[in-house]
């Protein structure tokens, strides 16, 4: 398994992380069967939100209550949580008191004193930096969180952040995959008139800058062919992609699954792939994928067949 280094972690980081949104209603034996399926391959680090499940903490709660973790194991993973989506009320919220609860709701929930990274779920359009740094100031001094970072964020987003926050934000996690891939797609069609690909729509180089800045990409859906949207492997709307997937497939003997995986990782800005799948040989098949080294002309290829323009 590649690992990478991430700020404020004191051990390297696979580039592969477990999701566990559904995890709900797995029963024990098939909650410790996936996380076993991911160790074994290599994944020792596991991400949640305080969102995920049939109700708050909900995930959270299924992991602790499956996995039981002692002192000593609990120091041998990563793990990453959520905070700011208000779904009872559809809203975001990074107020100081929202953060701080939600932080107590997870340690409880995921039954840790404390929470390895803490991630901004989705930008709040009423952010008060100061706010953030406040209770990131807390939490760490409290040594209930020890590092922290955003998710789906712009660069200007996160550089307002910054005018306050003195920890470093370690990670952004961005819908990435493929097909879906306007963050790597426009910087490649840049300047290319009346070509929708050339349209920004992450604020400016959102992958770039984060290499810039050493945070790191953490892909979530890595399989799906657009937003909330179906997969693309073995999806006959994406016949001459799988074809080529599954060209490679063959030549590196892994499944095709993989070779969606080491399109990303293949990336130099050093990213994380999060698999959200409850099938432990789907996590295991993925796995593979983590260090594949796709040449330059393959993985263009795949974006090429993906639909995007290569000029």
């Amino acid at each position: 398994m590649k690992t990478i280094e991430l700020t404020g972690i004191d051990r390297p980081a696979p580039n592969m992380v477990l999701g566990l949104m559904r995890i709900q209603d797995l029963d024990d034996g098939a909650v410790r069967t996936l996380v076993r399926t991911a160790r074994d391959a290599g994944i020792d680090f596991f991400d949640h939100a305080d969102i995920y499940g049939d109700d708050l903490h909900g995930c959270e709660r299924r992991f602790a209550e499956a996995m039981r973790f002692s002192p000593a194991e609990r120091a041998e993973v990563t793990i990453q949580t959520k905070a700011g989506i208000v779904p009872s009320g559809g809203y975001f919220d990074f107020s100081y008191e929202h953060l701080t609860a939600s932080v107590e709701g997870s340690l409880r929930a995921l039954d840790t004193d404390y929470i390895d990274i803490l991630l901004l779920h989705r930008p709040d359009a009423l952010v008060e930096p100061d706010e953030v740094a406040r209770a990131f100031d807390d939490l760490e001094a409290a040594g209930k969180v020890r590092a922290f970072g955003v998710s789906n964020h712009t660069p200007r987003q996160i550089d307002l952040l910054k005018k306050s926050v003195r920890q470093p934000l370690v990670a952004n996690q961005l819908q990435l995959s493929i097909t879906h891939s306007p963050t790597i797609a426009q910087g490649v069609a840049a300047n290319m008139q009346a070509e929708g690909q050339s349209v920004t729509l992450d604020g400016g180089g959102i992958i770039d800058y984060c290499r810039l800045h050493d945070m790191a990409v953490q892909a979530w859906s890595p399989f799906q062919a657009g937003f909330f949207t179906g997969v693309f492997l073995g999806s006959p709307d994406y016949p001459e992609l799988n074809a080529v997937i599954d060209r490679l497939a063959a030549a590196y003997d892994v499944p095709p699954i993989a070779i969606a995986v080491a399109w990303i990782t293949r990336h130099p800005a050093h990213m994380q792939v999060v698999l959200g799948t409850t099938t432990p040989e789907r996590v295991a098949h993925a796995a593979l994928g983590s260090d594949i080294p796709l040449t330059r002309a393959e993985w263009y290829e795949l974006f090429r067949a993906a639909g995007h323009i290569v000029p």
